[in-house]
């Protein structure tokens, strides 16, 4: 079997490329699937996460996968982070440091999931100037997104995630994708309400709603994002099912996609010409970002 791929964006027109492509190879078993990528003139390295994910759930089902026709650009840059080291090619050390690796976490890996975030994302002078107080809110709002694919999506296959920091574009970039049920399933699971993809996600993204039992906190984390992202500038973005939301500018889009994502994947742009310096509001007074 061969899929062409095309461009592939950071954004909802990527997106429905990645579910196109998890429909196609949906029912593949024993196949050989190529993955033609000689009209793939640009790809957002950090999509990565999600794009591996499909691929790895392909290998799973015992099917071989090949890259085929792989810009040269392209395949300097995804052998820089790492991904196409899981598909024959060497990796090439990225001396200018523009790239956030990818990686695969089993769902016990929470541990190496936290030093990775730690290294790789908290740590980046791209990021701008948060306190310690906020610095380490955000980081839990971070390994809030693992705990959920461990905790909720009921994934076997574990957790996608990547991240490209793009200079001239002043923006980092960073996925964490997952193979498991999806925000809509979990939620008609555990609360009773039916809901369609995007309003599934929409309703995850508010403060005040979680699944999760008992006196354990839960739904802050993609909140606390969203309130960062509207203050820097910069975006989120979350497929899950068949839904696609967005936030930026200080607006929301939820749509449908014409298919669903295996899983769900929470992408995160930060701006990195930011130089506010954040913090929470309990840490001083009326100056507060927070």
């Amino acid at each position: 079997m061969r899929c062409a791929l095309p461009e592939f964006h950071h954004d909802q027109s990527g997106f429905a490329t990645l579910v196109r492509l998890a429909a196609e190879t949906e029912e593949c078993l024993f196949e050989n699937i190529e993955i033609d990528m000689h009209a793939t003139r640009w790809f957002d390295a950090d999509m990565c996460a999600a794009f591996g994910a499909i691929l790895y759930r392909l290998g799973k089902n015992l099917n071989t996968v090949r890259l085929k026709n792989i810009p040269s650009r392209i395949a300097t840059i995804l052998s820089k982070n790492g991904f196409l080291s899981h598909y024959g090619q060497e990796r090439i050390p990225d001396r200018w440091g523009t790239t956030i690796p990818y990686h695969r976490f089993d769902v016990k890996d929470d541990r190496y999931f936290a030093g990775y975030i730690e290294k790789e994302l908290i740590h980046r002078t791209e990021v701008p100037s948060m306190t310690l107080g906020l610095s380490k809110k955000f980081r839990e709002s971070i390994f809030e997104i693992f705990s959920n694919a461990v905790l909720h999506s009921h994934t076997e296959l574990g957790i996608f995630c990547c991240g490209q920091i793009f200079p001239k574009r002043h923006r980092l970039d960073f996925s964490v994708a997952d193979l498991g049920i999806g925000m809509r399933r979990n939620i008609q699971q555990n609360t009773g309400l039916e809901l369609s993809p995007a309003a599934a996600i929409e309703w995850a993204t508010q403060g005040q709603n979680t699944t999760k039992r008992g006196s354990v906190p839960g739904g802050l984390g993609l909140k606390l994002l969203s309130e960062f992202i509207d203050l820097n500038g910069g975006c989120i973005q979350i497929v899950s099912d068949a839904g696609y939301w967005r936030r930026g500018q200080m607006e929301t889009v939820a749509v449908p996609l014409s298919h669903p994502f295996p899983g769900t994947v929470v992408n995160i742009e930060i701006n990195t010409a930011d130089t506010n310096s954040y913090r929470l509001t309990s840490e001083l007074s009326t100056a507060d970002i927070f």
